[in-house]
């Protein structure tokens, strides 16, 4: 597909990640104490869990806080308007894992290397930028994972660019009850831990961006609410093996709050692909919306981690 920015590649960034790194990821997202194969480094199974690569088109290198407004400025798509960072929110992330990522990027060259896929205008709510992000070794040329993203420019559209294709929807089961049903009460600090992984958008942390986007305050990162899902979906069905999780996704359907419980559902399809079972799943904040819809995930399924939960 061609238009305004596709093909456009972001230059190479490099990125890094500790140990420690894996071990905060995994404490942000709600990994447990029954799972020290992520929560202890001398575990003989010490994995990274397989969604972090998320984080790293954030965090890069860095060691230290990040300017985001500054970092997503930093490079313009050609062919298309400036968008402001200040008032954008995640669209959908797909996942895909090919190779497992190792306990730190030591002593290797990894890179994220970006490609626009798509820069699609919806009118007066805004415009969404898709992108491909892949996780590679630059010596090797391995793709470890794939990030399919889309980002949504809140009230950022209406500039004469293309609608952009209909998306595939992969909707929860409405005639039967789930299979598995988790849940997480959040907390004021919830995305103030999470943010340290190296997402530190200030609508994250400051009420200030939250009102001028019209959320009245703070939210809790999509991303949060997307990865604290594949946990819950890894831990209940997946047995909380990194190698059991092979794709992922999920789009943001509405804004969670600090003090929001979310409520997560999952239906087993049978659908099988190479082994790994078609899962559909949707979180909901407590008595109220769905936030995050269409979620599909690829696992194989062998039961809660240590037969417990």
């Amino acid at each position: 597909m061609s238009g305004p920015g596709v093909g456009f590649e972001y230059p190479a960034k490099e990125v890094s990640w500790t140990k420690r790194d894996a071990l905060l990821f995994a404490n942000s997202i709600g990994c447990t104490a029954e799972e020290l194969h992520f929560l202890y480094e001398l575990d003989p199974n010490f994995s990274v869990f397989p969604t972090y690569p998320v984080i790293l088109t954030f965090k890069g290198t860095a060691t230290d806080v990040i300017d985001f407004y500054a970092a997503q400025k930093a490079v313009r798509i050609p062919g298309v308007p400036e968008f402001d960072p200040a008032r954008v929110v995640d669209g959908q992330r797909l996942l895909q894992s090919f190779k497992p990522l190792p306990a730190s990027s030591a002593g290797r060259k990894f890179e994220v290397r970006t490609k626009v896929l798509g820069v699609y205008d919806k009118g007066r709510p805004g415009t969404v930028v898709e992108t491909q992000s892949d996780l590679v070794d630059a010596t090797t040329g391995d793709v470890y994972t794939r990030v399919i993203s889309s980002s949504f420019f809140v009230a950022q559209g209406n500039w004469g660019g293309p609608k952009g294709p209909a998306t595939a929807n992969f909707p929860a089961p409405k005639d039967r009850r789930p299979d598995v049903v988790f849940e997480n009460q959040t907390t004021a600090e919830t995305p103030l831990l999470y943010r340290l992984n190296g997402d530190y958008n200030p609508l994250h942390a400051h009420p200030e961006p939250g009102r001028k986007m019209g959320f009245g305050g703070v939210i809790i990162h999509g991303l949060y609410t997307w990865n604290w899902a594949a946990h819950g979906l890894l831990q209940h069905l997946g047995g909380s093996d990194p190698a059991n999780l092979k794709e992922y996704q999920a789009r943001f359907a509405s804004p969670v709050r600090p003090g929001d419980k979310l409520v997560a559902s999952a239906w087993r399809t049978g659908e099988m692909r190479d082994g790994f079972e078609e899962v559909r799943f949707e979180v909901r904040v407590a008595g109220g919306k769905v936030c995050l819809s269409n979620g599909r995930a690829l696992i194989k399924c062998v039961g809660p981690v240590k037969g417990k939960l």
